[in-house]
C-alpha cells in the first residue's frame, strides 16, 4: 500500500520473543523508513499467534550471568528502540495480537498507537521473577494513570483488550480476524494526511512532556509558525478558501 511501511516481527515459533538480533533489525528497518521520501506511516506487527512475548530466554540466561556493565549495554540496546520509536518522523501504529508482555508490551506501547485484536493480552510480569520494568515503566506512565500504571507494574497482571481499550492502553480493539485490514485502513488515512503538519504533530506532542505550561505554549507557538511556512499547509489553506 502506497506510503505504507510494514515491519514485522518474525519469531512466531519463539512467540516473537526479543533477542539482539530482532532489536537491531527494527532499528535498522524504521531507520530505512525514515529515510524513504515516499513513507508516511509504518505498522508494527508481527507473525503468528502473539505480538512479543518479552525477551528470550537465552537472552535471560545471558542476563543472569552477565557484569553490570554488559547488562546496562544490554538494556540500552532496547532503550535506544524505544527512543528511536518516539523520535521517529513517522506515525507508528502497533497491530496486536495475542500476548505483548514485559518488553514486548514496552514495544507496543513506544507505538504512537494501538489497534488491538480481541485475542490481545498486554502486561508487565517482571516482578514476579524479581525484575523492574524499568525501561517500559516510562512509556507506561505517559499512557495511563498513576494508579493505574502501578497496578499493572507493582502486581503482573495481565490484561485482555477490552481492560486496556477503558485504560487507555490501546485506541482500538477489533475481531483478530478483522485487525490487519482495520490497521491498514487507518494506516492508509494517516498516509492521506499532510506529511508536514503530522511529522510537526508527534513532535511537539512528545517534546512537551518535560514543559511546564508555559514553555509548552511558547514551543507550540514557534512550530505553529513553522507549520504556517510548509508547501502543506499552504496548498491546504488555498483548498479551503477555493470551496468557501
Amino acid at each position: 500500500m502506497s506510503g505504507i511501511v510494514r515491519i514485522t516481527l518474525r519469531r512466531p515459533e519463539k512467540r516473537n520473543a526479543l533477542d539482539r538480533e530482532t532489536v537491531l533489525r527494527i532499528r535498522e528497518e524504521l531507520g530505512a523508513a525514515a529515510r524513504n521520501p515516499e513513507a508516511r506511516v509504518v505498522i508494527l506487527a508481527a507473525e503468528g499467534k502473539d505480538f512479543c512475548s518479552g525477551a528470550d530466554l537465552s537472552e535471560l540466561q545471558r542476563i543472569r550471568d552477565s557484569s553490570i556493565l554488559e547488562n546496562f549495554d544490554d538494556a540500552r540496546l532496547l532503550g535506544d528502540l524505544f527512543l528511536e520509536m518516539r523520535r521517529h518522523p513517522l506515525p507508528i501504529v502497533a497491530a496486536v495480537r495475542g500476548r505483548a508482555l514485559a518488553g514486548g508490551c514496552g514495544l507496543a506501547t513506544a507505538a504512537d498507537l494501538i489497534f488491538a485484536s480481541d485475542t490481545a493480552r498486554f502486561g508487565y510480569p517482571e516482578v514476579n521473577i524479581g525484575f523492574v520494568p524499568a525501561m517500559v515503566m516510562a512509556i507506561l506512565r505517559r499512557n495511563v494513570s498513576e494508579k493505574r500504571a502501578f497496578e499493572l507494574l507493582a502486581t503482573g497482571k495481565v490484561i485482555d483488550a477490552a481492560e486496556a481499550l477503558r485504560a487507555g492502553l490501546v485506541n482500538e480493539v477489533h475481531a483478530d480476524s478483522e485487525l490487519d485490514a482495520a490497521a491498514d485502513a487507518f494506516a492508509a488515512r494517516m498516509a492521506a494526511r499532510p506529511a508536514s503538519a503530522v511529522l510537526l504533530t508527534k513532535r511537539l506532542l512528545y517534546h512537551m512532556d518535560s514543559m511546564g505550561f508555559e514553555a509548552a505554549i511558547h514551543s507550540g507557538a514557534q512550530i505553529n509558525s513553522i507549520a504556517r511556512m510548509t508547501e502543506d499547509c499552504r496548498k491546504g489553506i488555498d483548498g479551503f478558501l477555493k470551496k468557501e
